[in-house]
């Protein structure tokens, strides 16, 4: 397929990581190739156009945009669209027609209070008491419970999952008083077997496992090693799976952390019951972690509309793109792709090596806390490395202010989530879509939630004053009340991140 594009048109969606790079508009020269998803997070075969035109496949493809020309290559059908007015016009028709919203099951407390990771401060190294001191932590430096995920390393290898008696010698005794704490308990889980173990032994004589062409199982390589690969094509070796985190709920475990999954870590042409693309697998993992209420998945294919806490990928401890840069442009992506119900990741970055390698050196306490007010603001707020033991008291302080203005506005974030569950539109909405042809297309550092909140935050470093586009109209920042005529707004943010409400 190839068209031309309309005169002010821009383009959005594919895939959530390179939101950084949108919108596509008529100068830029922009290659990607989604035939299989080659990022570590949500990728949908949808792009959706300022001027009411969206694109479709049910299948990834390759597209490129080169100064107004526009061609797009892939093995299933693809639809151009249009008519549809606006970028608002252009969403709500792709996903009525493409991506209805399954029933939203997810539990409200992602967005009532915080969640809480042990990953960073733990990483391999999870056990009862440090779990139990973090949690600890926690309370007693003025935050509040939420939910807490216990990170890969809780369970004596992958496929064999239960809790591993040497770390956590009573598991059970630990759930009840994280339980009495105010806190809901979530594991990492992953999809795959260690071999060399029972359960692989168990799996592989069952035929539970991706196999090669020549018939044995697949030894896949990934982020841990080497595992083999549980065929998520195989209704028995799913409820196989099922039985034990069965057995981990009626423990008292609320949920689960579905990581990994990404379709490079599967080679085409493998064996399973069916056959399926590498996107498909990676559809596969999110669709068996949409049954549960409590959840979380970081790399999906085609999951607009599903019953999932979606986050942003690992980030950096960094103000560019692969860090702070990318929260909002990425969380921009995930709306207009049909994922509202995201986290930006863990607040300071949750790739964990940056706070192992020389971190006293490189760790920022301002890029800290503009991450966590940007959070603030943000469907999902998630916490891993731990703001009482990397920040001094006064950055401590802005972090419990951030704290504070969720809080404040909690009830129209609470809100907008109920909108996106009934609606299936985007809680974080990029300005274009809530104020059409006011010139907004370009704008990614700045955001409404819902229709009525306009969110610009810093995002930038050694900065306390910023522009911010404001739409025709009234809005209040504190007691201020300015009548924009659609104009730019040099604005300082001094007491938390910057918040205006649009006069009715």
């Amino acid at each position: 397929m190839e068209f031309q594009m309309l005169d002010q048109e821009f383009w959005y969606g594919g895939a959530v990581y390179e939101g950084y790079r949108q919108p596509v508009g008529m100068k830029n020269c922009v290659e990607w190739d989604f035939r299989e998803n080659p990022t570590a997070n949500q990728l949908m075969p949808l792009f959706l156009s300022s001027k009411g035109r969206y694109l479709w496949s049910e299948e990834g493809f390759l597209i490129r945009f080169h100064q107004g020309n526009v061609t797009v290559e892939g093995n299933a059908k693809i639809e151009l669209q249009e008519g549809f007015q606006n970028l608002r016009g252009a969403y709500l028709e792709a996903m009525k027609a493409h991506f209805p919203f399954h029933e939203i099951r997810l539990s409200n407390r992602f967005f009532e209070a915080p969640v809480y990771n042990t990953w960073i401060e733990l990483t391999f190294y999870q056990a009862q008491d440090k779990v139990l001191e973090y949690a600890r932590g926690i309370l007693e430096h003025g935050l509040e419970p939420g939910i807490l995920m216990i990170d890969d390393g809780w369970s004596p290898y992958y496929g064999k999952w239960e809790f591993r008696r040497d770390n956590f010698p009573d598991p059970e005794a630990m759930l009840r008083e994280l339980h009495d704490m105010g806190f809901q308990v979530m594991l990492w889980i992953c999809p795959f077997i260690t071999p060399d173990t029972l359960e692989y032994r168990e799996t592989r004589d069952k035929e539970f496992l991706i196999r090669t062409p020549e018939g044995k199982p697949r030894i896949l390589e990934w982020w841990n090693g080497y595992s083999a690969g549980l065929d998520l094509t195989n209704p028995e070796a799913m409820s196989w799976l099922k039985k034990q985190m069965d057995k981990l709920q009626e423990m008292g475990v609320d949920g689960f952390k579905f990581d990994a999954g990404d379709p490079c870590y599967y080679t085409p042409g493998d064996l399973m019951q069916e056959d399926v693309t590498t996107n498909e697998l990676s559809r596969l993992w999110a669709a068996f972690g949409e049954q549960y209420e409590f959840n979380e998945l970081r790399v999906c294919f085609k999951t607009g509309g599903y019953s999932l806490m979606q986050r942003l990928c690992d980030k950096h401890h960094s103000w560019e793109e692969n860090g702070v840069g990318g929260l909002i442009p990425g969380t921009l992506i995930q709306g207009l792709t049909g994922h509202p119900f995201g986290s930006p990741d863990m607040i300071g970055g949750g790739e964990y090596l940056n706070f192992w390698e020389d971190y006293d050196e490189k760790f920022e306490p301002e890029l800290f806390v503009r991450y966590c007010e940007i959070a603030a603001l943000m469907p999902v707020m998630q916490f891993s490395a731990a703001p009482w033991r990397l920040l001094n008291q006064e950055d401590y302080q802005r972090v419990l202010r951030a704290m504070e203005v969720r809080k404040q506005y909690l009830p129209q974030i609470l809100e907008t989530v109920d909108c996106a569950r009934k609606t299936g539109e985007p809680i974080v909405r990029h300005m274009e879509y809530v104020f059409p042809g006011q010139g907004m297309e370009c704008l990614m550092d700045q955001f409404m939630i819902g229709d009525k909140l306009l969110a610009a935050p810093v995002d930038k470093k050694g900065v306390t004053q910023r522009k911010v586009r404001l739409p025709k109209g009234m809005w209040k920042l504190g007691d201020r009340v300015i009548d924009s005529k659609g104009e730019d707004v040099l604005l300082e943010q001094k007491d938390g991140p910057l918040v205006l409400e649009r006069c009715e």
